[in-house]
């Protein structure tokens, strides 16, 4: 959308997000006021004509465009009260109760969002996104005019100049953070940060605000100092909630199913909530490498698999070509080889006519799944996490001082939390929630798919941050309570089973099967505009390293082959 004058096409921006929104394009244009939105509809809820968008009030007043779900609508409704509801969509849910309690109606939505509301009569835009930045929200200020997409791609539409941010670029290089604030890798494009939402008028300008403070919630709760049988009951209650309304849908729902604790807890609530499970379409990727493969746990969940049951390999011979069309989707540096595999997983759900799809992120933020908890107080809280690395190996050394001094500081800590909740906090709001919430929603949009997060409702995730670390972490035992919330839903084997991450071979396909495809990115890098960033002769050093040495941290040259992804798309635009 638009807001202020800038010179567009509506048939070319209906195209430029069409894969998010295959089922209909609809705009509403005030050529007066020089407003425009524009939405692609993917129809999941009441998928009948009166549910496209944009949406008006009956007063014509206020217009509204909206991304995702707010899950809880049915229950809103009978709140709401007197509105005359023209559909049965969740959309128009979200409207009234924008009419009737203002930025405050936010609080109210179980779900994942984001929107804009045009108000005709005060001539300001509303817009709003989700605690946790499950959907995104884009947008740009050039001169008196403030334009606004979920994608990149779409600011460009509107002929904003395709630049590398120098700044970002140097932080990610130099610290590995990325997605953590409101500056993205293009130069003059803005996130709205997740838990926040903005104004926007041509006299007043842009004002930003926040909606969600976990801190604040989390202090203002207190520890929680119950007994753990009652503690116990409610985290199983809550997950249980949770899984049924997201599978609240007027289309088929799947899952993506990995064989790890947070997957099988997901399928056994599925089970618990909903019987037989045998229509159910599951989807799980594995590669021809024994040491990643799921398969043989997700058959142990199974029992027999079905031909409702899909299984995808992800081979090193598809890893250039599956780079080059995910990259485009994405437009920032993604995270690696595993986005891929989902990318194969979203493209089956399509092939079989599955539209939305659940999976199992943010558990292990919200509950301390990851090895590291264990030594919170003594993690480095300025550098990107990379799960199941022992060795911290990165590209400072090998970048130019003048570029490494552009990078930007940031502090994620608050001191009012324990060493364990700051690092819960980190990883929520900056660190890992952030960035992978992004490639989620970039990676199933691209197939046009939806993907619901149930263990990211906010009830889960500060249920979890107030207990206490014993409550989480016991005698080495991580997410201990989900763990005994999980009795009789989940097989013995997967419930005591250590975390392991979702992976792929990347850093052994990297120097060995993909070396040359590897170097060829590396080097097209250092004779790129970008080469003054970087020390070629330290950074060939670096490679070679990395091929004659058992390094089981490949993401500092996944950053160079991403910044390489990146620079090629640009050109070819």
């Amino acid at each position: 959308g638009v807001v202020g004058k800038v010179d567009y096409d509506v048939r070319t921006l209906g195209q430029v997000q069409n894969h998010r929104g295959p089922d209909n394009f609809g705009f509403f244009e005030d050529t007066e006021q020089q407003v425009l939105l524009c939405h692609n509809r993917l129809s999941i809820i009441d998928l009948s004509v009166q549910a496209n968008q944009p949406l008006t009030d009956d007063t014509g007043r206020y217009v509204m465009i909206f991304n995702g779900e707010v899950y809880n609508y049915i229950e809103l409704k009978s709140k709401i009260g007197n509105y005359a509801f023209k559909t049965k969509s969740d959309t128009e849910v979200v409207l009234a109760a924008f009419i009737k309690w203002g930025p405050e109606c936010l609080n109210h939505f179980i779900g994942m969002f984001s929107f804009a509301v045009w108000d005709n009569q005060e001539k300001k835009l509303f817009a709003a996104r989700d605690r946790f930045g499950v959907k995104p929200f884009h947008f740009a200020v050039t001169g008196s005019s403030f334009c606004f997409g979920s994608e990149i791609k779409s600011l460009f539409a509107f002929g904003l100049p395709k630049e590398l941010d120098v700044q970002t670029w140097s932080t990610y290089l130099n610290t590995g953070m990325y997605d953590h604030s409101e500056f993205t890798f293009w130069k003059g494009v803005h996130r709205l940060l997740p838990g926040h939402y903005l104004t926007y008028s041509l006299i007043k300008g842009l004002e930003i605000s926040q909606w969600y403070n976990l801190p604040a919630i989390i202090l203002e709760r207190g520890v929680d100092a119950r007994e753990e049988k009652q503690i116990i009951g409610e985290l199983g209650e809550l997950l249980l909630e949770s899984v049924k309304l997201r599978f609240r849908s007027d289309v088929p729902v799947g899952i993506l199913l990995s064989g790890g604790l947070d997957s099988s807890l997901l399928w056994g609530l599925v089970e618990k909530a909903f019987g037989s499970t045998s229509d159910i379409n599951t989807f799980t990727f594995f590669t021809d490498s024994v040491e990643y493969d799921e398969g043989p746990w997700v058959k142990q969940l199974l029992g027999e698999p079905t031909k409702n049951n899909h299984f995808c390999e992800l081979r090193y011979q598809d890893v250039p070509q599956l780079c080059a069309e995910v990259q485009k989707y994405q437009e920032e540096p993604f995270g690696g080889f595993p986005t891929l595999a989902f990318s194969l997983l979203h493209k089956r759900a399509k092939e079989v006519g599955v539209t939305v799809l659940l999976d199992g992120n943010g558990i292990d933020e919200g509950w301390a799944g990851y090895d590291y908890y264990e030594r919170a107080a003594t993690i480095e809280m300025d550098r990107g996490p990379v799960q199941s690395a022992r060795s911290q190996i990165s590209l400072t050394s090998s970048l130019k001082e003048d570029f490494t001094r552009c990078k930007r500081d940031f502090v994620f800590q608050s001191g009012s939390l324990d060493p364990l909740q700051n690092l819960q906090y980190r990883d929520i709001m900056f660190a890992k929630i952030p960035r992978a919430m992004r490639f989620a929603d970039r990676v199933s949009m691209m197939h046009s798919r939806e993907l619901r997060e149930p263990f990211l409702d906010h009830r889960i995730l500060e249920l979890g941050l107030v207990q206490p670390a014993i409550n989480k972490i016991r005698n080495g035992v991580r997410k201990y309570l989900v763990r005994q919330a999980g009795k009789g839903l989940i097989n013995h084997a997967v419930l005591d089973a250590f975390k392991r991450p979702v992976q792929t071979p990347q850093r052994e396909w990297l120097k060995n099967e993909l070396k040359s495809w590897t170097t060829d990115h590396i080097e097209n890098v250092l004779s790129s505009e970008v080469r003054v960033w970087l020390d070629a002769e330290k950074v060939r050093s670096f490679w070679k390293h990395y091929q004659q040495y058992d390094a089981d941290n490949s993401f500092p040259v996944w950053q160079l082959i991403s910044l390489s992804l990146i620079l090629e798309t640009k050109r070819s635009d």
